[in-house]
């Protein structure tokens, strides 16, 4: 189903209604963090823009279909369970034509998984517990190596299971972390620094701040920017954002060799630019990373 349906086209009608929710952030009085009641105005921030970070599993219902009553509590069920790795969006087709027209519903319950803003996956009629619970374990396993969220849910179930009597959460990492699930990188990295403000040799707040920032500038990156910059060796700039875009499309290696390069060639502020945005892109990764050592070590050879 990729490609096959723009989901974007609900975003006119919400913005002109003046929604002004923060992405990825439930509506207030949901029943479940993970179970959203959606409508055509709420559609693109929580559907398009929270699936982004996890899948989306849109249940379209109505109040008198029978095997809708049978369906929706497995899946609100399922969903309760999760953890936040898939959120299920509830969408009453009486209430929300345009949402099921925008699907080109035929019969309900339809249920239909959203990733990356578009369908990917979708079955009809009310299913055997079972047989949704293996979907939804296929779906997951599918999407985990594209959507950031899922894995970074199942951590946090996971260890909350494996230290049931670990100390209470810090609130501000809680705070800053939802922010960052959200998609509202800005207020992540506000609650960040706020951390460093207090405790400036806080290593589990630095590393996120970093995070948080990269994430910013990907959201916007230019995939051309690679080809811009390979026409342009000597601009710093173009160099900094296709080095960017390469770590976004999980080529770090290529964005390693691109900054190590340009420190060689640089010199003056474009050379510290080029090396401190260097080593700000190591910290996205885990220290003992064999592509962070291997670029550190070429880094040397070009300073030393």
């Amino acid at each position: 189903m990729s490609g096959a349906v723009d989901l974007s086209a609900l975003k006119a009608r919400a913005d002109s209604a003046g929604r002004r929710d923060a992405p990825g952030v439930p509506p207030a009085g949901g029943a479940h963090p993970w179970v959203l009641d959606v409508t055509e105005h709420s559609f693109q921030t929580d559907v398009v823009d929270r699936s982004m970070q996890v899948p989306v599993v849109v249940d379209l219902w109505a109040s008198w279909c029978g095997p809708c009553k049978q369906l929706s509590p497995v899946l609100e069920r399922l969903a309760g369970a999760s953890g936040g790795a898939w959120v299920l969006a509830k969408v009453d087709i009486d209430a929300n034509p345009q949402i099921a027209q925008l699907f080109g519903v035929q019969s309900i319950p339809t249920v239909i998984a959203v990733a990356g803003g578009q369908p990917v996956s979708a079955f009809a009629g009310a299913q055997p517990e079972p047989q949704v619970k293996q979907w939804i374990t296929t779906l997951l396993a599918e999407l985990r190596d594209q959507l950031p969220g899922i894995r970074a849910a199942e951590r946090a179930a996971s260890n909350t299971a494996q230290a049931p009597d670990a100390e209470p959460e810090d609130p501000r990492f809680t705070a800053a972390e939802a922010a960052l699930a959200a998609g509202d990188y800005a207020a992540a990295e506000a609650a960040y620094q706020q951390i460093l403000a207090i405790e400036p040799a806080n290593e589990q707040a630095r590393a996120a701040l970093m995070q948080a920032r990269f994430l910013a500038r990907a959201q916007s990156a230019d995939p051309s920017a690679v080809t811009r910059a390979d026409a342009a060796p000597e601009d710093v700039d173009a160099q900094i954002a296709a080095a960017d875009a390469e770590v976004a499309a999980q080529a770090p290696e290529r964005a390693f060799e691109r900054l190590v390069s340009a420190v060689r060639r640089f010199t003056g502020d474009d050379c510290d630019r080029a090396r401190a945005h260097l080593v700000g892109l190591f910290e996205l990764f885990p220290p003992d990373d064999a592509r962070v050592t291997t670029a550190r070590r070429a880094l040397a050879r070009v300073l030393f």
